[in-house]
């Protein structure tokens, strides 16, 4: 029968010669073979990969922020902005999200409308994408690309030639998905 080996101390409670003698055992152990050695680094790095891959969904959801609205000059009277005439054609939207503020003009430019906008607060670098939302032509349709543009140094863009509809609004700005609510894209209504 194998004898018994005795319990560890703590490190701290070791004597000189004691201390000195676990040291000559753990210079004494052999090397680990290089397989060996392989496959628990390949183990690692699966288990890594897989909690990185776990990860991106909630990653990808904390990055993503919801601006939410706070002027719509179209919900607002003439008079409390300041006007004294009826209703611009021109429409003014401002929203925040993430310690920044959007400010987006809607104007009717031929058939069609411009988008016009500045992202005013802290930011690297950026792009827009405009996207219809749902379709009026029917299910059969299939869904017409995003219209993109990237951010001007001052952090203004411009969309032009967009047909009228609802549509989404995305901003990627320094690794963060800014979406504006549903914004409906059309002539003033009276």
């Amino acid at each position: 029968m194998p004898a018994a080996t005795p319990p560890m101390k703590p490190l701290a409670d070791l004597t000189d010669d004691e201390f000195n003698a676990r040291l000559r055992q753990a210079v004494a152990l052999p090397e680990v073979p290089p397989a060996l050695m392989h496959a628990a680094i390949g183990l690692w790095r699966t288990q890594a990969t897989q909690a990185a891959q776990a990860a991106s969904p909630l990653q990808t959801a904390l990055r993503r922020i919801t601006a939410v609205l706070t002027v719509d000059s179209w919900a607002t009277g003439a008079t409390a902005l300041g006007l004294r005439g009826g209703r611009s054609a021109t429409r003014q939207l401002l929203f925040s999200a993430g310690g920044c503020d959007i400010d987006l003009r809607i104007s009717p430019a031929g058939e069609a409308f411009a988008l016009a906008g500045q992202v005013l607060g802290p930011f690297d670098a950026g792009a827009v994408a405009l996207a219809r939302v749902g379709s009026d032509a029917g299910p059969a349709t299939a869904p017409a690309p995003p219209i993109s543009a990237t951010l001007d140094d001052l952090g203004e863009f411009r969309l032009d030639a967009v047909a009228g509809g609802v549509y989404e609004l995305r901003l990627q700005l320094g690794g963060h998905d800014i979406v504006l609510p549903p914004i409906e894209v059309g002539p003033a209504r009276r």
